[in-house]
């Protein structure tokens, strides 16, 4: 890298120049005014020089030789530190016409963040900040603390018409005239001066001038005088391609006639003058200077003793106080020297010298504490490691260590802090440390704002142009800087880095300072009067939910008075308030299938298909997909297309979201729609053109499509809403076609605010539609989606279900009414219908018509038990078919008979499909299908649970206990009746009903229990006889309210009490599998609310409440039951013999199966661990050899004496060798029972001693044989089991 090259490099030899000083008289000025320039103007495009070739010789022997050099003309008056004040008014004009200009060619699109990243190129900032710093740099000039900007040389012009020329010469130089740091000893004021003589050629010929020129001559000597003639072309204006002055039009008077009478003699006099006063005079003036100062400066501080000197000599300095220009030294000074020896090296190009001059003197400056000299000699002393290429940590140094010490001086150093950090910033680009560079900007800020905001932009394009680009960093420098620009009335400025940050922020989540950039850029656009942009840019904030009450607010109102400064009504496309959820879109239309409510349009699809599967007739048969029922039944030119009927609205679900704290009022809500008559196909041309996001007031298409036809062809519905802060709403808007043809719905309209239009055309690719028919075979187009075949008029069934309760609690019985109505002329026939949920919905007779409640369920005494009375269409069918010939047509409703009852808890959904067919055969459509959706809530009431364990005493006799709990909070219910359901049941309390229901009624919260007798009255049939006995009247119902009330039994034989039932119990056998035997019983309880309670609540209370308790198993070891039968108490006589007991066992097979039946009884010892031996004698031998006996002592307490031969009387039995008691009949028994049959098996024991004895010592075994075909079906059932011998305690007495 070549740091003559770089642009810091360029700088430098642009602004460390030798300087030279302009004294010119009146006439002079007069003359070169004629071409629109002034002397110091005319000389200056000449004064530098690419390629003059000078050999330069300083400090050195060995001689360079310089190319490229330039001279800084300043009249004398302009040599002196520049006034603040001024040069912020001129830095201030220099940032408004740069913002006038960039203004104006900023684009209507803010650029995109990868353009911006492509195009990051180190020269792609604006070039007016160039500018800017260096008129920044310039504030600076002519500090007494730096020799750099003193005056080299004076140029002295007199005009040929100036009186004595000799003696003005000696004037212009008059000490008075000179700039002040000539007066005050800052500068020497010995310089070198060359005397010129300005001849202007339309005064007449150069003899005068001539004259006056020779005597100069003598005067002043010959090499320092020169004669310059101009305005040479009088004849004719000279126009040139190439204007020398142009480049300076920022500096001289504007005008057409720049050098208008200079011609090309005059310019190449100038250039030549120039040239010899560079090269001739000034250079070798400064060689002359740096080689004397040398000398001077080796003499007397280089050297081991001369240091050692100047240090003794500054020693007791470091206590003085500090000052901000430390000691006055005047230019005779050695310090003064020193420092005008650097510089004068640093602008003849010889870095090495100039560098070890300024290490010298900075140790001075700082000993002497002069810190604005010092920091003056460390910033040049980081500019000549540069320029040298050398130590580059050292060259940032010197310049941090001077930029630092220039801050310490406060604002008497901001100026030179700022310059001193412009060129350390130059420094660090030129080695592309972009990020290190960026704070620097941000610390040379200071206090000026405008200042401020010029330093944060350029910091932006640092982090812009870093590797990786920091952009978050770019985006935040540049809203600090278009703050600061707002602050200091820079509106355009500020406008134009906020569209710039928004290439940053656009796209992400950061939604505080995007809103606060485009919030800034609107208002500022709206100050400037260009209206229509800033609300492009406040409907970007519009949709603020992030933000406070009070920002949402400001936002609101600041954009509805910009819209009102305007005058007119935005159409705003895609307009974000309110925010439009398409994901939610969903469209309703009817073809074959028709809703009766909101409700059943939003049911998912699949749900509906799945219930009507059994309904449309190729389903129940070949069960065919719905694609091929479309092809049969539906004509093939609409199959592939969305079909609707005309006169019938098409519905599109919109939800509107207010994501504002504020209500907002939504008014003229609509579709937007085309209609195209007849069957024509529209092609892509004709679609609407999609908008994009920001356009404002170009929607005229969308218009048109909303107005065309829409008197005669379609009818849209409005809406207007008020969307209260945060709130949802989805909205219903339709379309009713009026004709045949094709339908298109594009996008929804709305007004906002009264003064903003906006629309918002669908994104198809996420509308939901309703009963879109199976697959698609291929992907239909985005314009199609919601693209309508409209078809003439066909008839449409009504339907409703009255009065259907909203709220009822478990067990509620209601009778209600299906009433179905065809508006049209033309009727419908082949009615069939399907119900969800059978449980809850039940389908009456049309005798049931005028049937009431209870009324109708009170128990005949001449009812048949068989159940006639129910349903007659067989309940196994899932299709309800009505009776043939049924037609609904006209005003006249057809009513149909329906029964409710509640049968569980909970948020409940019934769905009803209904299947008609149109009788006009030339429609499109053969067939429609009604559906209806019905809501509920069921609350908990009674909770009835039952258990049942056998009969210690009978067979096919069991105990029951039966629990009842009201679950509700307020309501009290009267249990009226209990019932088990069919003939082969009988039960009967345990206690009377009084004592069940002391208040004849169960209150909230209350729960009770009874206990009951069951008994299977089903037919028998034993092993010995097989005769069947004759039925008898089975008592199964029973009041459980007291005798003496006026409720009667209820018929749980009749409808629709015997339907539900039915399908209770269908629910619980798909649930169990494994309960399909016959060892069940079903349980209906009948309550009723107390009158007291009927017209409290929110709940319409119930007439009449049933409750079904299916599958209550009676079985509970297995399907064989049995019961020992015998004594149970009795005397015998010992003394003469052993006891022989006769028992029978009673066995019943419950089961549906052949049962084989062992029963083993293998002596006392075979119920190991499960005898009960109660007081027996420590001295036993073996607890397994005591059986289940017991010693009983006599009541005479008179012993007797055993009769067996060969042993002692007196002797007692030994209990260790004998067996209490002994099974005297066959160990083991087998026996084989048929289903439902019963069977004895007598039994013998014998006892040997008085006790009591427990005979539970047998065990029983059973196997089932099931038929054949049946073993899948009951591949969980059990099949064989072992029970063991229920207790049976037989106690034997010692008779007397």
């Amino acid at each position: 890298m070549d740091p003559a090259k770089t642009p810091l490099g360029q700088m430098l030899l642009d602004e460390i120049t030798p300087v030279v000083m302009v004294l010119s008289t009146p006439s002079v000025e007069d003359a070169c005014l004629k071409n629109g320039l002034s002397f110091l103007q005319m000389l200056t495009p000449f004064s530098s020089f690419n390629n003059i070739d000078v050999p330069v010789r300083t400090a050195s022997d060995q001689p360079y030789r310089l190319q490229k050099f330039k001279l800084r003309l300043y009249y004398a008056s302009d040599v002196r530190k520049p006034d603040l004040e001024v040069a912020k008014e001129h830095l201030k004009q220099v940032i408004t016409e740069a913002g006038e200009k960039e203004f104006s060619e900023l684009s209507s699109d803010t650029p995109e963040i990868n353009h911006v990243l492509e195009n990051s190129q180190p020269g792609n900032a604006p070039s007016w900040l160039q500018i800017f710093n260096k008129e920044l740099i310039r504030v600076v000039s002519f500090s007494d603390h730096e020799a750099f900007d003193h005056p080299v040389a004076c140029l002295l012009a007199v005009s040929s018409k100036d009186e004595q020329p000799i003696n003005r010469f000696i004037d212009l130089f008059n000490t008075n005239k000179l700039p002040s740091l000539l007066n005050d000893g800052v500068m020497d004021p010995k310089i070198l001066k060359h005397y010129l003589l300005v001849h202007d050629n339309q005064d007449g010929p150069a003899d005068r001038a001539t004259k006056i020129l020779t005597e100069m001559r003598n005067t002043f000597g010959t090499s320092d005088c020169a004669l310059l003639c101009i305005n040479s072309s009088t004849d004719a204006p000279i126009k040139r391609e190439e204007n020398p002055w142009a480049s300076y039009n920022s500096d001289v008077s504007p005008g057409p006639d720049l050098g208008f009478f200079l011609n090309t003699d005059d310019i190449t006099m100038i250039k030549d003058l120039m040239q010899d006063l560079s090269s001739k005079h000034i250079i070798p003036s400064m060689e002359q200077k740096i080689r004397v100062l040398n000398q001077q400066v080796s003499a007397t501080r280089k050297g081991f003793r001369n240091q050692l000197k100047n240090l003794w000599w500054r020693k007791g300095k470091e206590d003085s106080t500090d000052s901000v220009n430390g000691p006055m030294y005047s230019f005779s000074s050695t310090e003064s020297q020193i420092r005008v020896l650097g510089d004068y090296a640093f602008m003849l190009r010889d870095y090495e010298l100039a560098l070890s001059n300024y290490r010298l003197i900075s140790t001075d400056y700082k000993l002497d504490k002069a810190w604005k000299r010092y920091a003056g000699v460390q910033e040049m002393m980081g500019l000549a490691y540069f320029m040298l290429d050398q130590s580059r940590k050292e060259a940032e140094y010197c310049m941090e260590n001077a930029f630092n010490t220039y801050l310490k001086l406060g604002s008497s150093g901001q100026q030179n802090a700022t310059r001193c950090g412009l060129w350390w910033i130059e420094m660090l680009l030129a080695r592309d440390l972009y990020k290190e560079a960026a704070p620097i900007y941000f610390r040379i800020c200071g206090e000026d704002v405008l200042h401020s905001a010029v330093m944060l932009e350029q910091a932006s394009y640092c982090y812009l142009l870093s590797k990786p680009s920091m952009l978050r960093k770019f985006g935040f420098h540049l809203v600090l800087s278009g703050d600061h620009y707002n602050k200091c009335d820079q509106i355009k400025h500020a406008i134009r880095t906020y569209r710039s940050a928004l290439s940053v922020f656009r796209g992400t989540t950061w939604s505080h300072i995007k809103d606060h950039v485009h919030f800034h850029i609107g208002q500022w656009y709206a100050s400037l009067g260009m209206c229509d942009v800033a609300v492009k840019h406040m409907l970007q904030i519009l949709a603020c939910g992030h933000q406070s009450k009070t920002t949402q607010e400001l936002f609101l109102g600041d954009f509805l008075q910009i819209v009102q400064k305007t005058g007119r009504t935005f159409e705003v496309s895609r307009l974000q308030l309110p925010v439009i959820n398409i994901s939610s879109l969903k469209v309703v239309f009817e073809d074959h299938r028709t809703f009766g409510s909101p409700s059943a349009a939003n049911t998912r699809e699949s749900l509906w298909r799945s219930l009507e599967e059994e309904i449309i007739p190729s389903f129940s048969t070949t069960k065919s997909n719905w694609l091929e029922l479309q092809s049969k039944l539906i004509s093939k030119k609409y199959r592939e297309s969305s079909v609707c009927v005309a006169g019938e609205a098409v519905k599109v679900n919109v939800e509107f979201k207010n994501p504002l704290q504020i209500p907002i009022p939504v008014s003229g809500v609509s579709l937007i729609c085309k209609h195209f008559p007849g069957t024509v196909e529209v092609g892509p041309d004709e679609n609407i053109s999609r908008m994009e996001n920001d356009s404002v007031g170009e929607c005229e298409e969308l218009t048109a499509c909303r107005d065309m036809s829409s008197e005669n062809s379609f009818l849209v519905s409005e809406v207007d809403f008020l969307l209260r802060g945060g709130e949802t709403t989805m909205v219903q808007l339709s379309v009713t076609p009026r004709e045949e043809g094709t339908l298109e719905v594009l996008g929804v309209r709305w007004k906002l605010l009264g003064s903003i239009v906006g629309f918002h055309d669908f994104d198809f690719n996420h509308v939901k539609k309703n009963g879109l028919k199976g697959k698609r075979k291929g992907k239909r187009s985005a314009n199609e989606n919601l693209k309508f075949l409209v078809i003439k008029s066909i008839p449409k069934l009504q339907g409703s279900i009255h009065p259907f309760p909203d709220k009822a609690y478990v067990g509620d019985l209601r009778h209600l009414v299906l009433e179905l109505r065809n508006p049209s002329e033309f009727p419908v026939k082949n009615l069939k219908m399907k119900i969800s949920h059978p449980r809850f919905l039940n389908i009456g007779n049309q005798e049931s018509m005028k049937s009431e409640l209870p009324a109708c369920l009170i128990k005949k005494v001449d009812s048949i038990p068989s159940g006639a009375n129910a349903n007659p269409f067989n309940m196994s069918d899932t299709v309800f078919m009505f009776p043939e010939g049924t037609s609904v047509q006209g005003a006249t409703p057809f009513a149909w008979p329906l029964w409710f009852r509640a049968a569980f808890p909970g948020d409940i959904s019934l769905y009803m499909s209904i299947y008609y067919e149109i009788g006009d055969i030339s429609n499109a459509i053969k067939y429609r299908i009604l559906r209806l959706q019905y809501n509920l809530q069921v609350l908990p009431s009674l909770d009835l649970s039952f258990q049942i364990s056998p009969s210690p005493l009978r067979l096919q006799e069991f105990l029951v206990r039966m629990d009842v709990v009201n679950k509700t909070a307020s309501e009290d219910f009267r249990v009226n009746q209990l019932s088990s359901v069919g003939s082969n049941w009988e039960i009967s309390l345990l206690q009377p009903v009084d004592t069940i229901f002391p208040s004849q009624s169960l209150r909230a919260g209350q729960s009770i229990s009874c206990f009951l007798t069951l008994k299977n009255c089903r037919s028998l049939s034993t092993a010995k006889d097989s005769i069947s006995l004759v039925p008898k009247p089975v008592k199964s119902d029973i009041k459980l309210v007291p005798q003496g009330t006026d409720d009667s039994l209820y018929d749980t034989r009749s409808e629709p009490l015997v339907n539900f039932h039915h399908y209770e119990k269908l629910q619980l056998e798909s649930l169990h599998e494994a309960q399909r035997d016959l060892n069940t019983v079903d349980f209906v309880l009948i309550s009723r609310p107390l009158q007291s309670n009927r017209n409290t609540g929110s709940v319409d209370p119930p007439l009449v409440m049933s409750h079904y308790a299916c599958h209550c198993s009676t079985a509970s070891t297995g399907p064989i039951s049995w019961i020992l039968d015998g004594p149970r108490t009795l005397h015998h006589n010992f003394s003469a013999s052993f006891c022989e007991i006769n028992l029978k066992m009673h066995l019943h097979n419950s089961s549906d199966a052949t049962a084989f039946v062992r029963i083993t009884t293998s002596g006392s010892a075979v119920n190991d661990g499960h005898l009960n031996s109660v007081n027996m004698p420590q001295s036993a031998s073996s607890p397994d050899d005591q059986g289940g006996w017991r010693p009983v002592t006599p009541v005479n307490e008179v012993k007797v004496p055993s009769n067996i031969s060969g042993t002692p009387p007196e002797k007692p039995l030994s209990l260790g060798s004998v067996s209490p008691y002994i099974w005297s009949g066959s160990s083991s028994t087998n026996i084989h029972l048929e289903s439902m049959s019963s069977a004895e098996i007598p039994l013998q024991i014998c006892v040997f001693s008085p006790g009591i004895y427990d005979l539970s010592n047998y065990a029983l075994h059973w196997n089932l044989v099931l038929a054949e075909g049946r073993g899948d079906q009951d591949a969980t059932r059990q099949r064989s089991g072992r029970c063991l011998g229920y207790t049976y305690y037989l106690t034997v007495l010692q008779s007397t």
